[in-house]
């Protein structure tokens, strides 16, 4: 909820799903913004990007302002079909009513060659939010030792379980858990593009799947893991397939075999 204040807070978004309806299908370049588990599209997976994006780009000043403060804009990090940058623009809410008292008021979401962005920020153009200073980060290094806190993971992480599997025994679920953790310790090993950056916290992660349903090639759970020193990667917990993709999404579209919407 913090995310969405935030945001809010900087600007009265008028007919809000509408504008997201129509940044999801009439600019961006196509992808799904919405888990295949969803009753109902509303473009949550967009939502969500756009409230944290909006957030680290605060965090990095990178909202950007004409010089008389009557507008403001920010990069998407999103790209249309022809990989052009998509920005937020906005106008000074000059009427607030009296239960919305944000400074700005969205426009649009327009293209960076719009005549509107390159006449108000031609000089001052909106760059995207960066989320990593070393590419190296971004790659599962197979020379490291992983090494998981296996207790942890269950006592803080068992209600993002299966639900088949909740009703397990400690003892149960740590067998299924060593079995699945050595078996992706293997596959990451033999092929590095299984594990999938993740921005959380301040920081990149790597996310693993981990298999614990027997018989089915689908993971269940995605094991999150981060490097303590330069030979060793640690793991004390586990995300739900929806919540890696959220947090992976922010970083860029994941192109995998086991980590989709």
């Amino acid at each position: 909820m913090k995310n969405i204040l935030t945001l809010f807070q900087f600007a009265f978004f008028p007919q809000f799903d509408d504008k997201i309806q129509y940044l999801a299908k009439n600019l961006c370049d196509p992808e799904e913004w919405d888990f295949t588990s969803s009753p109902t599209k509303t473009n949550s997976i967009l939502k969500n990007y756009l409230f944290h994006t909006y957030d680290k780009l605060k965090a990095e000043s990178k909202i950007v302002f004409t010089k008389d403060n009557e507008y403001a804009a920010f990069n998407t990090g999103l790209v249309t079909k022809n990989y052009e940058d998509i920005i937020a623009f906005f106008q000074e809410y000059k009427n607030p009513s009296s239960t919305n008292k944000s400074p700005f008021f969205f426009k649009a979401f327009l293209k960076r060659s719009d005549s509107q962005i390159l006449r108000h920020f031609s000089n001052n153009m909106p760059i995207a939010a960066n989320y990593f200073e070393k590419p190296e980060d971004l790659i599962f290094n197979p020379k490291c030792e992983l090494i998981a806190d296996i207790d942890h993971i269950i006592e803080d992480n068992l209600t993002r379980f299966p639900a088949h599997l909740q009703t397990s025994t400690h003892d149960e679920l740590k067998r299924q858990l060593f079995g699945s953790i050595d078996e992706v310790k293997k596959k990451v090993k033999t092929n590095y593009k299984i594990a999938i950056p993740q921005y959380y916290n301040g920081r990149i992660q790597l996310l693993l799947p981990l298999c614990l349903t027997a018989g089915s090639p689908n993971p269940d759970l995605a094991l999150v893991t981060h490097k303590i020193n330069a030979d060793t990667y640690t793991s004390r917990t586990c995300l739900t397939l929806n919540m890696a993709y959220n947090n992976a999404r922010l970083i860029v579209k994941p192109q995998s075999d086991w980590l989709k919407p």
